[in-house]
């Protein structure tokens, strides 16, 4: 168990690193537009060549054929999951500092569970209980360094498009789910690939890029900073990659869904990481009472979920 916890750990403060280097692109001027494009850009570059040198020519053909033979499919779920989803976490970093961005992305937890509604799930009441707690503490964070001054459009600049995306997010994944399982409005897309995690990261990133090149015709950002350029690829190797991998070989190692669920509890350390990280490169001051005491609540009802789920499991098996 401590092995998974330092693996878990670990690929959360990779993880963080997004919103950290987000903000930093930010403050040096960096536009939003490039930030999330070039990712997608790098992630795209760096995916083919691991999925090429790990599984070969061959899987990577047939990865390429699958995209081609349901590009419609993947532009959408690709558009949503990857490109609202990345777009919107970067227009914040423009009105928010990195940690309080990291813990309003918390909320896609509960968006998760709105998402599969719609797909025709239900959920216990208790769960709406947990979701109340983390969004009260995720709106006492947003308010607690505008407090001083507070001005509803920044906030809203900050926090919105956040809260956008953490329903854009599960939404383009969940697409995928129900594609594989055979929704009747999607196209079935049974391919053992598809249970490859790199793999799917690569058709989404392929299907997102034919939004990001609408985006930047539309938007129509200056060129962006060599300094811009590198801290993208930072971003798609540290966070697309290296975290990616670590969290999940700490789900695979995971034998017993109490495991399982401490795996997914240590994503919630991005935020301290996230602000340890602010504090540390962009000099930003410790948060005030308000902000510890909404992570507080943030992370009280991210353990009652994750109780939740391990009691529940336990009671399936």
């Amino acid at each position: 168990m401590v092995a998974l916890i330092a693996l878990g750990l670990l690929s959360a403060l990779f993880f963080s690193s997004t919103f950290v280097l987000n903000r930093l692109m930010s403050l040096e001027g960096g536009h939003w537009v490039w930030s999330a494009s070039l990712r997608y850009v790098f992630m795209v570059l760096f995916l083919l060549i691991v999925i090429r040198l790990f599984q070969g020519k061959k899987p990577l053909t047939a990865l390429l054929k699958l995209f081609y033979a349901h590009w419609l499919f993947w532009t959408v779920a690709g558009s949503i999951g990857f490109g609202c989803f990345y777009a919107l976490l970067c227009f914040s970093a423009d009105y928010a500092p990195a940690w309080v961005i990291a813990a309003t992305w918390q909320l896609t937890i509960i968006a998760s569970l709105f998402v599969l509604m719609l797909f025709g799930r239900v959920f216990p009441k208790r769960i709406w209980v947990f979701s109340t707690i983390i969004v009260i503490g995720v709106g006492l964070i947003n308010t607690s360094h505008t407090i001083e001054h507070f001005h509803f459009v920044e906030f809203a600049k900050g926090a919105f498009p956040v809260l956008i995306a953490a329903f854009c997010y599960p939404f383009g994944n969940q697409l995928v789910w129900e594609s594989k399982h055979g929704h009747k409005h999607f196209p079935k897309i049974d391919s053992p690939l598809v249970e490859n995690a790199f793999n799917k990261v690569l058709l989404l990133s392929l299907g997102s890029l034919p939004f990001w090149f609408v985006l930047v015709l539309f938007i129509n950002p200056p060129a962006p900073s060599f300094g811009q350029v590198l801290n993208t690829s930072l971003v798609a190797l540290l966070s697309g990659l290296v975290a990616t991998t670590l969290f999940l070989l700490a789900r695979h190692r995971a034998h017993k869904s109490s495991e399982l669920a401490a795996v997914d509890a240590t994503q919630a350390s991005e935020v301290i990481f996230a602000l340890l990280g602010e504090m540390l490169f962009l000099g930003t001051a410790l948060p005030n009472a308000q902000a510890w005491f909404g992570m507080s609540l943030v992370f009280v009802g991210l353990g009652f979920f994750i109780y939740f789920q391990e009691k529940k499991s336990l009671v399936d098996d």
